[in-house]
């Protein structure tokens, strides 16, 4: 049941689309090199970062796996995003890493490495990113498509459609604007998203009430609802990967990064990272209320009658909002999500694009390419991401917990990228040798964990009795074993960055 309807919802989804689109090709003939396509020509200021990086890390995906973590976990669900808050804070009051890396004028991480560690590094660490965020955004069609048909109310054969839907909608001004339209619209997504949030929210706590949350949670999780480490918590393992996970994140999370790329200058990257720090923790905190709710609110008989093979705890909460939100603010909800799917979509294929295009093509090239040129590829490269995620989105049997599989897939680059900054920034002994082990050894980990996941071969290996939490947790501990010990082994030559 769903209260979305046709005319009046429906108008206000189709007007929102249309100025979203209006806007990001309105920018269009500003784009006349790569670096604006790319960075926006390193002219963001603070407030237009602020609304940018926060409607690129919220997307329909984010809303999603969080409302599944409070539908799983109760409120400890929210711990990453507090987690991702505070390193976002700690990080920008102090600039460590950040400050050396904005200071560097690279436009991505690996092209940083380089000037440390060589051109088969840079080249090695621009595809574990490629390799790592590709697997990421894979499943954020398929996750946004899945909430979209349960809150309209379509029929889950419309699935692919509205996938494909999707797609094209944020490819035309992103292959078109590139990073320019990315900042517009996300301007206008922040605000579209801002207010469908606390409407929702307010909808949410009117009909359920705050008390029956908390009630909610202590009858499922117990005490292991309100803290990870007490009886029925997900423990240490969780605490210790979530950990390195929000650290790794703020620190080298290409689509994080590219806000600080695209700043005036070093001090308006760290305004960002401080201003926003408060932003990562509700992201958490808000859709996990809303899965609470949904747990609180929702039957058994609701969930059995969810179209088969669907996952109940991840679809629990757009089947609540269906039922709770009232005709017109559905079409406020709708719009707010779209902005935010939107948002994430455009940021993160501009991202993966840029690094590409960066540092896997650019050592083929035989001599410097025309703007018109790079403009070219460079766009041609964010189409043929979008063909990838849509077909993997639909191929891709994605099973259990949703933030699981993406902390496994970003880590594939996030274990090894994050230790290689803090190498390259501040340890003169750090060399090749050192930053080629710690990439092996901490993408290994994730990749190998995700394949035994798909294949029978319990018990086969020691890795399939860890949980998915200590395995990501050993992939960091790897990459930076295999950073220091490398480097020790090996005299360095290297010359500080």
């Amino acid at each position: 049941m769903t209260h979305f309807d046709a005319w009046i919802d429906g108008s206000i989804v189709g007007l929102y689309l249309l100025a979203t689109v209006i806007a990001g090709l309105m920018v269009r003939r500003h784009v006349g090199k790569v670096e604006h396509f790319l960075v926006a020509g390193r002219e963001m200021d603070v407030h237009l970062g602020i609304a940018s990086l926060a409607a690129t890390e919220f997307g329909i995906i984010t809303c999603m796996y969080t409302a599944q973590g409070g539908y799983t976990k109760g409120f400890v669900g929210a711990l990453p995003g507090i987690l991702q808050a505070v390193a976002m804070l700690v990080v920008g009051l102090t600039g460590f890493c950040i400050g050396p890396l904005r200071r560097s004028g690279v436009v991505t991480i690996p092209e940083l490495f380089e000037k440390r560690f060589g051109p088969r590094i840079r080249w090695l660490s621009g595809l574990v990113i490629v390799v790592g965020g590709l697997l990421n955004m894979g499943i954020f069609l398929r996750v946004g498509g899945q909430f979209l048909v349960a809150v309209v109310g379509f029929d889950a054969s419309w699935l692919e459609l509205v996938m494909s839907a999707l797609l094209v909608l944020v490819l035309v001004y992103t292959v078109l604007g590139g990073m320019l339209s990315v900042l517009v619209t996300d301007f206008l997504q922040f605000v579209v998203m801002s207010a469908g949030l606390l409407v929702v929210t307010f909808l949410i706590l009117d009909d359920v009430g705050w008390a029956r949350l908390v009630e909610t949670v202590e009858k499922r999780q117990g005490p292991g609802g309100f803290n990870p480490l007490a009886e029925g918590g997900p423990g240490w393992s969780f605490v210790l990967f979530q950990s390195c996970v929000q650290i790794a994140a703020t620190l080298t999370w290409q689509p994080v990064i590219a806000r600080l790329f695209a700043a005036k200058d070093e001090h308006v990257g760290r305004r960002i990272y401080t201003r926003t720090s408060v932003f990562f923790a509700a992201r958490f905190v808000i859709p996990g209320l809303w899965g609470i709710a949904a747990a609180a609110m929702l039957s058994d008989a609701d969930l059995a009658a969810l179209p088969a093979g669907t996952d109940g705890s991840l679809l629990a909460m757009p089947t609540y909002l269906a039922r709770v939100v009232p005709i017109g603010m559905v079409g406020l909800l709708v719009a707010a999500m779209l902005a935010a799917d939107m948002s994430t979509d455009s940021s993160y294929m501009l991202t993966w694009g840029g690094v590409i295009y960066n540092d896997l093509v650019a050592p083929f090239r035989k001599g410097p390419w025309s703007e018109k040129r790079g403009l070219f590829w460079n766009r041609t490269i964010v189409v043929l991401i979008g063909i990838f995620l849509l077909f993997f989105g639909l191929w891709y049997p994605l099973e259990g917990d949703v933030w699981t599989y993406c902390t496994l897939t970003g880590s594939i680059y996030l274990s090894s990228m994050s230790i290689l900054l803090v190498a390259c920034c501040y340890w003169k002994r750090a060399n090749s040798w050192g930053a080629a082990a710690a990439i092996v050894l901490g993408a290994g980990m994730p990749i190998v964990t995700l394949v035994l996941d798909k294949v029978d071969v319990e018990h086969a290996f020691f890795l399939t009795r860890l949980s998915p939490n200590w395995n990501g947790f050993l992939a960091y501990a790897l990459a930076a074993g295999g950073m220091i010990v490398g480097s020790l082994l090996k005299p360095s030559k290297a010359v500080s960055a």
